[in-house]
């Protein structure tokens, strides 16, 4: 299968280049002559106008804006938006649930939305996440902190804590086709293509289509992946005043979901079983099949050379079914024993976007210019949830073989819904208005702000909940290419708003208030970018499930008191020479529960380290006989945290693996990796890249504890890649 497809792609490209073009005095559109590591400088980036909704560059920005583009994607190899983000300063995995998902964490906020295109496609407010391939990706942008002015309530646990927006790749009005294929370790195979055509000699429609299959196995014995995905797309100008962008994004993948490794100890004690690599907890049978379809239409019309429309709608598909091993415990014996049962669920998401914006750019009333925005945008996120009875399987010692195989009086396909609650479905559209204006006074001052209403509509017209949240900031600009900036916003969660509490009344919307300042400032010709931001959140009102004594949840529930984050982030991207670049960053953050009767003063959720801290270098020769050779290398450190939440004895979470209440978790140990890239471009197009990662076999983990998923990152491992571009 996998060579009938890798040579279908070949193929398919060869074709495609070879295709009749319409007309061959077309002239090959000039390319960006330097495409920054943030994009193309001097130009505000590809997409971001989706979730800023401004005609503003990251730097005029009030928001802590990071941006990340295809060409770093390329040189660092990137295949997972975790390989991509551990750039960002403060940006750091989650969990991955098995490989099943990338959910993020930002500013101690776990599952932090992530988006394609403006449209969340996994709407499970825990996690917020979803896998994505990096061949159909242009760019990665990530706003940290409250951006409720454009994306409306918050109702993830992660959404105060920021987004990322994951940008397709769309025609560039440019002819180009590059074909490639690369192989690493555990049978890792995977060809590409990337293929665009401007179709008409006016240069008034273009086309691009990108592949990739990908077949792998993994350092664990019987977990492996199988995907296909294809992002095709259109772009139309009838006159210099208009663009429509339409695109698909698809993916089918299948991997085998690997819960990691154990915790041979109470949940106070750091007793991390250092699994042998090839050891596997589950059945080689397990497998989590994932289907996303996304597709977008977009029209941008030119009204004045200072006034715009632009109007944009996403529709999405999320499709998942998860079967696989369970561990639990049983009580009485060793740490090493595990109780396995097969579980399976079933999840679907069909999640839709509407925006629409004038958008006016220098606009002057006076003395004073406007860069502003009116909008109007709904949202309906629609997802279904089908809960299976476990199926009992058997007792093992986790320290010794393990049988990976079923027995075979259990038929792993046949099961039965759950007793309670099997089919869940909630409906939640929002409806929102905003405003937007960015008020410049003259060349060294300029005031931003925000006001949004936002609307959720319930089931009936008692259950309808609305929220406004502002947004206000200072920027000053004490010299060119410096903007020094102050500003305050805030994010309206509704999502636990209705729920009864135990002392009367209801638990509430609960409110994020952000105070963020900081510098932004380009060098070197807008060639190199530095930034520091410090922020100080506070989270009100929080809200537990209160349980019953057998751990059964009783329809009632507790105030939770508040979580205050504080915090800095520093970033360097970019240029310091012509032919070095630089992708650095450090983070610090002091996150605590504060006022609360459910937690312990002073503790710090789950999964939030401390400290965070990325580096990463890349040279290009561009003379000698080393011309075309290119060597990067980067250093990734993530601090301890604490495994689970440190709960008072008055709350129980009721998750099965979490840390018994009055006891504090252990925390999950610090770790460093060293990655490192060699390139050589020949001037015939043909490229050559080879990749190792984690130079040094560093063991490190990401976990979500209370779900039973403690995941190891990948050890050292080798890939090399060939690009043909033409």
């Amino acid at each position: 299968m996998k060579k009938t497809v890798s040579v279908s792609l070949i193929v398919l490209g060869a074709i495609f280049a070879n295709a009749q073009q319409v007309n061959d005095t077309i002239r090959k559109e000039t390319k960006i002559e330097e495409v920054e590591l943030f994009g193309e400088r001097n130009k505000q980036q590809e997409g971001l106008e989706v979730i800023t909704r401004l005609p503003l560059k990251t730097r005029d920005q009030i928001q802590s804006i990071s941006v990340v583009s295809a060409k770093v994607i390329e040189d660092l190899g990137g295949l997972t938006v975790t390989d991509v983000a551990k750039n960002i300063p403060g940006v750091t995995q989650f969990g991955s649930y098995g490989g099943t998902k990338e959910s993020m964490s930002i500013r101690g906020y776990r599952g932090v939305p992530v988006l394609k295109n403006g449209v969340q496609m996994d709407s499970d407010f825990r996690t917020g996440s979803m896998l994505t391939d990096m061949q159909g990706v242009e760019s990665i942008q990530v706003i940290k902190g409250s951006a409720a002015v454009t994306q409306g309530i918050g109702d993830g646990l992660g959404s105060a804590g920021g987004v990322i927006n994951i940008v397709t790749k769309t025609p560039r009005f440019f002819n180009e086709t590059n074909v490639g294929f690369r192989y690493g370790s555990w049978d890792f195979y995977r060809p590409t293509l990337d293929f665009q055509r401007v179709l008409d000699s006016q240069g008034k429609v273009a086309v691009r289509f990108n592949a990739a299959y990908q077949d792998n196995n993994s350092f664990r014995k019987h977990v492996k992946t199988d995907r296909i995905y294809v992002n095709p797309s259109i772009a139309y100008r009838p006159d210099d005043k208009t663009e429509i962008v339409v695109e698909m994004d698809y993916m089918n993948n299948n991997v085998t979901p690997d819960r990691g490794t154990v915790n041979l100890a109470n949940g106070d004690t750091e007793a991390l079983y250092e699994m042998p690599k090839d050891k596997f907890l589950g059945f080689a049978t397990d497998n989590a099949h994932t289907e996303t379809f996304n597709f977008s239409t977009s029209a941008t019309r030119k009204l004045t050379d200072k006034l715009k429309l632009r109007t944009a709608f996403i529709s999405s598909s999320y499709k998942s079914e998860n079967i696989g091993a369970a561990l639990a415990k049983p009580k009485n014996l060793g740490w090493e024993i595990r109780d396995r049962t097969l579980s399976k669920s079933e999840r679907e998401d069909l999640n839709k976007v509407f925006q629409f914006d004038l958008m006016g750019e220098d606009v002057k009333t006076g003395f004073m210019k406007h860069t502003f925005q009116l909008g109007v945008d709904w949202k309906e996120s629609n997802f279904t949830t089908t809960s299976y009875a476990a199926i009992e399987i058997d007792r093992i010692n986790v320290l010794n073989d393990i049988n990976n195989f079923l027995p075979q009086n259990i038929d792993g396909t046949n099961f039965t819904l759950a007793a309670n609650n099997a089919i869940v479905t909630t409906k939640a559209p929002t409806f929102g208005l905003m405003a937007q204006d960015v008020i410049t006074f003259n060349k060294y001052i300029k005031a931003h702000l925000g006001i949004r209403y936002s609307r959720l509509n319930g089931k009936s017209e008692s259950a309808d909940i609305e929220a406004w949240n502002p947004s206000l900031g200072l920027m000053i600009s004490p010299v060119e290419n410096m903007n020094i900036f102050g500003s305050y916003t805030s994010t309206t969660s509704l999502r636990s708003a209705p729920n009864p509490l135990l002392s009367g009344g209801t638990v509430g919307a609960s409110n994020t208030k952000q105070f963020e300042a900081g510098i932004k400032s380009d060098w070197l010709n807008q060639k190199l970018r530095f930034n520091i931001t410090l922020f100080d959140i506070k989270t009100d009102n929080l809200s537990y499930s209160i349980l019953n004594e057998q751990g059964n949840a009783t329809g009632l529930f507790g105030l939770a008191g508040e979580l205050r984050r504080k915090g800095v982030e520093v970033e360097l991207i970019g240029r310091i020479l012509p032919n070095l670049q630089v992708m650095t960053g450090w983070a610090y953050l002091d996150a605590q529960y504060q006022n609360s009767p459910a937690f312990v003063d002073g503790s710090a959720p789950m999964n939030s380290p401390n400290h965070t801290a990325n580096g990463w270098l890349n040279y290009k020769f561009n003379t000698g006989f080393l011309n075309g050779l290119d060597a990067g290398a980067g250093i990734y450190y993530v601090g301890k945290r604490p495994v689970d939440e440190y709960t008072q004895k008055t709350i129980t979470t009721g998750h099965a693996n979490s840390v018994t209440p009055g006891t504090k978790p252990f925390d999950m140990p610090e770790y460093t990796t060293v990655d490192a890239q060699v390139g050589y471009a020949f001037k015939n197009g043909l490229g050559v890249r080879v990749f190792i990662n984690n130079i040094f076999d560093s063991i490190g983990y990401s976990s979500y504890f209370r779900g039973g998923y403690i995941d190891q990152i990948q050890p050292r491992n080798f890939s090399a890649q060939i690009n043909y571009k033409f």
